[in-house]
């Protein structure tokens, strides 16, 4: 059976504009009647928000190795997963997450270059049966994506430790993304960021309110 809500999740690069469009796809569901809960990683629960602190602004962090990375943001997911998505799901709340386990296949798997299978099967276990219904990449040439996120005219705080990695790495996650977009089209919706905000949020909301009526995916497609 179907449960009652819907899990919709915004991945892509540093940069990518996913915020903006999740603010403006919530707004659209609930002036549309619907229950919202917006959530993010690493974060989302008490446990999830002190490892983000540790992950991403931790003056420590400097010296993480990326299996210490991986196995962090699988924890704060592990809580969020179960403290927060799931019992939402099931309350008939859609479901909206800024990343999720897509972007650690993408950072640490791809970009950190750690075993492709290892990351799987921490994912797995952190994640259980959890998986989204429909996944949107926000797609940047790296060189853009790194110029936004060290553009300090539309931010509130310095680019954190990922923030500041080089462009060889933005390069990296940019592959990443679009090999996990070729390889299920059913889930991933790749969109073009340097689109206008309008466009883009006119995209996403089309697409979720298609799923939300029940059309198949190859019908969308």
């Amino acid at each position: 059976m179907r449960r009652p809500g819907i899990f919709i999740t915004f991945e892509g690069s540093e940069g990518c504009g996913k915020t903006t469009q999740i603010e403006r796809l919530a707004r659209s569901l609930r002036a549309a009647g619907r229950t919202v809960v917006v959530t993010r990683e690493p974060g989302g629960t008490p446990v999830g928000e002190q490892i983000r602190h540790v992950l991403q602004h931790s003056r420590d962090s400097e010296a993480m190795t990326p299996e210490a990375e991986l196995l962090l943001f699988a924890a704060s997911r592990a809580q969020l997963v179960r403290e927060c998505i799931e019992p939402a799901l099931a309350e008939g709340a859609d479901v909206i997450s800024d990343r999720f386990l897509d972007s650690t296949t993408v950072y640490q798997g791809v970009a950190r270059r750690l075993s492709a299978a290892d990351v799987r099967r921490i994912n797995d276990f952190a994640v259980g049966d959890c998986r989204p219904d429909v996944t949107f990449i926000l797609d940047l040439q790296a060189a853009e994506a790194r110029a936004r996120v060290f553009d300090q005219t539309d931010r509130s705080a310095k680019p954190d430790r990922i923030e500041r990695e080089p462009l060889d790495f933005y390069e990296r996650v940019r592959a990443g993304y679009l090999e996990l977009a070729a390889g299920d089209p059913a889930r991933f919706h790749l969109l073009d960021g340097a689109q206008s905000r309008d466009a883009l949020a006119a995209q996403i909301l089309h697409t979720v309110l298609e799923l939300i009526h029940g059309i198949p995916a190859a019908a969308r497609a």
